[in-house]
């Protein structure tokens, strides 16, 4: 892989990160249709029937009814070859239905980190691992 391939990836990764801090349903979703494959393999423990994009769409549509105000912020960024890996810190304001759980106004703070593989210059695989477990003890549905 090329630098200026590395670089092309990692352009398409802010403009989809910046799309995930829009606040907005509509901006995610166009760039999830412009940055993400097609036929993206999405390896998360996400409760779906969905695959690549549609999936993705559907983790947003979750996250954004539950937290209106989510925010995620990139604490590291490492881009070489074809890969991207991304470790972060996510906040907002449980704002609705989440797992089954009304909203409850509880603030959230927890980690995550992705890989994601491009190819083509589009996202092709992402490999997920997210702190549920510390999300779902501060809203109250676990005990600490």
């Amino acid at each position: 892989m090329t630098a200026a391939e590395t670089a092309r990836n990692r352009a398409a990764f802010d403009r989809f990160h910046d799309a995930t801090n829009s606040g907005s349903y509509d901006v995610i979703e166009k760039m999830i249709d412009e940055v993400v494959a097609p036929d993206a393999v999405f390896h998360a423990p996400v409760p779906m029937e969905a695959s690549g994009p549609q999936a993705l769409k559907q983790v947003w549509t979750v996250l954004l009814r539950a937290f209106p105000d989510l925010r995620v912020t990139a604490e590291d960024v490492l881009a070489d070859g074809d890969k991207i890996v991304c470790r972060n810190t996510v906040t907002g304001t449980h704002g609705g239905e989440y797992r089954g759980m009304p909203a409850t106004g509880k603030p959230v703070s927890y980690g995550e980190i992705f890989i994601l593989r491009f190819a083509g210059g589009r996202v092709a695989e992402i490999w997920g691992v997210v702190d549920v477990l510390t999300q779902l003890r501060q809203l109250g549905a676990l005990a600490a």
